[in-house]
């Protein structure tokens, strides 16, 4: 006598990722092999722009931060340390001045360049495409990530990895040798640690985060701000007993000391004054807090001439001559507090593109050269990101997947502009999370148009008892 078996009960949650589980007896698709192929193409797509963009402008000469880039990388590559290209190269005067204006990773990248033999200024560019376009697998896999992996994450892993690869608030750095070139792979790296910890809250998943922190702080110095993000994302892992959320916070911040601490002695060594990560701000403080830039066009924006007009002396300590610009930018700041609101809200503005954003692009391309009619592209592409955000941002609260980290971004860049200045490139640490929720956005809205789509069969009315 034969008996019927009774039907097996799944135990595996019905949800939208269990379409991806292989059915018994049929091998599984190799779908994370298809997903890195077309990681892969995106990253192919975003070489292609990028040093299309280098020989669309062949013949760029270096100025201003690019000049220190450039030529910091050959005397770093030639065994003469970080010295100050301009009093080296400047007038043939070859003289060894310490520098640490500008963090240390950009310039330690495209000394790589320079240590192969590619030290002209067009093979720094075409280097820094690379290292740009470096940005957009790890960008693929924070959205792969974000979204839990399975099918729809990987579809959101390529739509961000096609965003960073073709949006021009990103790539236009690279071709210039900003050092917003490494924005999207440091940050992204930031967030990806993030996510991964509040997922699985294991130690080398703290330690991977800390170690991201120390690249991201010594690759922009604003970015230090990020570490405030590890005390919500490790004391905040309920799946962990507190004693081991505090151990693991530990773990990140002694990662985080190894990476930068050799930076930070070497500079404590080497200087008059304390320096950490760079002497930058206090010459940018000195471009930005002055008459000029206090009121009319240039409101909220920075001066070469405010620069110049702060004390400084030739040939001397760095760190006494960022001392010193800065007690500057302060002596004026106090002198005019009340004017001060205003022109912190016409930075923010001029950053996030509501105050008159057609000036400050207009201004880009004529003090930083970056190409106006591209840069109108990327304005319009940056506000059609903000809306494809809203639909993804509420889909990641309905999932309970955390958006503090991009906040975090998003502060960040916001308090940096708020103490030195806005223009559009400063922004660049939080584009790579507006191409995060803009490609979110981007699938779930054609997700809806797809199931809503004219002819769509339509499921079956239940009979009625």
């Amino acid at each position: 006598m034969t008996t019927t078996a009774p039907p097996r009960t799944d135990p595996r949650p019905r949800g939208p990722d269990t379409h991806d589980a292989p059915k018994a007896g049929r091998r599984p698709a190799p779908a994370g092999r298809f997903w890195l192929a077309w990681v892969g193409l995106d990253t192919v797509v975003a070489l292609a722009v990028r040093i299309a963009t280098v020989i669309g402008r062949p013949n760029r000469s270096p100025g201003g931060d690019p000049f220190s880039y450039h030529f910091g990388a050959n005397l770093l590559a030639e065994g003469l340390g970080f010295i100050d290209p301009w009093l080296y190269y400047g007038h043939n005067l070859h003289l060894h001045y310490q520098s640490a204006e500008y963090p240390p990773l950009f310039m330690g990248l495209l000394a790589i360049s320079s240590l192969v033999g590619f030290k002209s200024f067009f093979a720094h560019r075409i280097w820094s495409c690379v290292i740009g376009a470096a940005g957009v697998p790890i960008a693929a896999y924070l959205g792969r990530d974000v979204m839990g992996g399975a099918r729809q994450g990987r579809r959101v892993g390529v739509l961000v990895g096609l965003m960073v690869a073709l949006y021009p608030n990103i790539w236009m750095s690279n071709e210039q040798l900003m050092s917003e070139t490494i924005d999207p792979l440091v940050v992204g790296l930031v967030l990806l640690a993030a996510y991964r910890f509040w997922r699985r809250p294991r130690l080398w998943n703290a330690v991977a985060f800390g170690v991201a922190l120390g690249v991201a702080a010594l690759g922009r110095d604003e970015l230090s701000l990020l570490t405030l993000m590890a005390l919500p994302l490790m004391l905040g892992a309920r799946a962990i007993p507190w004693r081991a959320r505090w151990g693991r916070l530990g773990l990140a911040a002694a990662a985080f000391c190894l990476v930068v601490g050799p930076w930070v002695g070497f500079n404590l060594a080497r200087f008059d004054k304390p320096v950490f990560i760079s002497t930058g701000l206090g010459n940018t403080l000195a471009s930005a807090d002055c008459a000029t830039t206090f009121s009319g066009s240039k409101a909220g924006y920075w001066s070469l001439g405010c620069a110049l007009s702060a004390p400084h002396y030739q040939y001397q300590d760095a760190s006494v001559t960022s001392a010193q610009a800065e007690t500057y930018a302060m002596r004026f700041i106090r002198a005019h507090e009340s004017s001060l609101p205003r022109v912190i809200f016409d930075r923010e503005g001029r950053t996030f593109a509501y105050w008159n954003p057609t000036l400050q692009i207009r201004q880009d391309a004529s003090v930083e050269t970056r190409p106006f009619h591209w840069a109108e592209v990327g304005l319009y592409s940056y506000y059609a990101l903000l809306v494809l955000s809203i639909p993804a941002v509420i889909e990641l609260r309905r999932r309970r997947i955390p958006i503090y980290p991009l906040l975090f971004v998003l502060a960040d860049v916001a308090i940096s502009v708020a103490i030195t200045l806005g223009q559009t490139r400063y922004r660049s640490p939080f584009e790579l999370c507006l191409a995060l929720t803009g490609a979110i956005g981007l699938e779930l809205t054609g997700a809806f148009l797809w199931n809503h789509r004219p002819g769509r069969p339509r499921p079956a009315a239940p009979d009625p008892i």
